[in-house]
């Protein structure tokens, strides 16, 4: 598995959350609504979720291993890293 492309929009409201990514695995699958958190350990992604009837919220697509999941989150954290020091867009 590759990740071939990152797309990285940067939140500048105050709060936790700082980025929300989407990834290309291989060229051929999109995994959008992944979010860069600010924890009280440091920057860490939170997978996309569903609020489930039970008021639990549940992750839609995440890695099985935890191998995958440190491999996907060294990625986008280091393409988030990229993007602080690039000039935003306007629309952003």
């Amino acid at each position: 598995m590759q990740i071939t492309d990152v797309r990285v929009r940067r939140i500048t409201k105050e709060g936790k959350m700082k980025a929300i990514v989407s990834i290309t695995i291989d060229n051929e699958f999109a995994v959008h609504d992944i979010k860069v958190i600010e924890g009280e350990k440091g920057l860490f992604i939170a997978m996309p979720s569903k609020k489930a009837a039970d008021g639990e919220y549940r992750d839609i697509a995440h890695p099985i291993n935890s191998e995958t999941r440190e491999a996907i989150q060294r990625i986008i954290l280091e393409s988030y890293d990229k993007a602080l020091s690039e000039p935003q867009n306007a629309e952003e």
